[in-house]
């Protein structure tokens, strides 16, 4: 069963952020993982409060791929940039 990764995204130093976006695929591809969704434009929040500007839909094979992923010793290395350059609230979610 698919998992999916719901990521909202604050992008605080977007000249920093592109060092994170440069190492992101070749990881995230490894684990199967998709882009199904990014936030281009503005987003429309049709109900409640959306957190920060910005937002990614990510789909994986598994949960466990999704974990794989998230714990994979080189991700987590890149993400100390998107720490430091964004603050960010991410999900993992069962697919149905």
């Amino acid at each position: 069963m698919p998992a999916y990764v719901i990521a909202q995204i604050d992008i605080t130093d977007r000249d920093g952020y592109q060092a994170y976006l440069a190492g992101f695929m070749p990881i995230f591809e490894r684990h199967g993982g998709k882009l199904l969704a990014t936030s281009r434009q503005a987003l429309q929040v049709w109900e409640g409060e959306w957190s920060a500007p910005d937002a990614v839909i990510m789909q994986f094979p598994s949960k466990q791929a999704a974990e794989a992923w998230h714990d994979d010793p080189e991700y987590r290395e890149l993400a100390k940039i998107r720490h430091a350059t964004a603050r960010t609230n991410l999900v993992l979610i069962d697919g149905v």
